[in-house]
């Protein structure tokens, strides 16, 4: 007949032990939201009125020039872009469209189509008009799930 096995013996370690939790609720920066919180919706209004400020600075003096407008296009729609980000619009994608123009006395349509979701996207456009030029500024906020 076979010895029984001597029992074993557990081995001392020396790597410290995780601490529980105190509390048995998720932390926060594990929490998943589907929706943003109130106060980090995309507000068309208050993105217009920014959009409106920057084309107001940037453009109030400007010839126009078609040499330099692609230059400037992109530095506005940078400095909106930059801009909305520092207004708290937590995961967001933010897309800006500048078109800058001649002012002949012509007229010009713009068209824009997306699939979204209505709640939670949005989006919000101003156009700024001198002697020489014209300016629209398109910037869609779509909520990053």
């Amino acid at each position: 007949m076979a010895e029984p096995a001597p029992p074993l013996t557990p081995t001392p370690t020396t790597t410290p032990t995780p601490v529980a939790r105190q509390s048995s609720a998720p932390s926060p920066a594990r929490a998943y939201h589907l929706r943003p919180a109130f106060h980090h919706r995309f507000r068309s209004s208050m993105v217009k009125d920014c959009i409106h400020e920057i084309l107001k600075e940037e453009l109030a003096n400007v010839q126009y020039n078609p040499e330099e407008i692609g230059g400037r296009t992109k530095v506005l729609s940078e400095l909106i872009r930059d801009r909305l980000k520092e207004k708290g619009l937590h995961r967001y994608k933010i897309l800006v469209q500048v078109v800058i123009g001649e002012q002949r006395g012509e007229g010009v349509n713009m068209a824009a189509r997306c699939f979204w979701d209505a709640d939670t996207d949005n989006y919000a456009e101003d156009v700024f008009i001198n002697e020489s030029l014209f300016c629209v500024a398109v910037v869609f906020g779509c909520f990053f799930y």
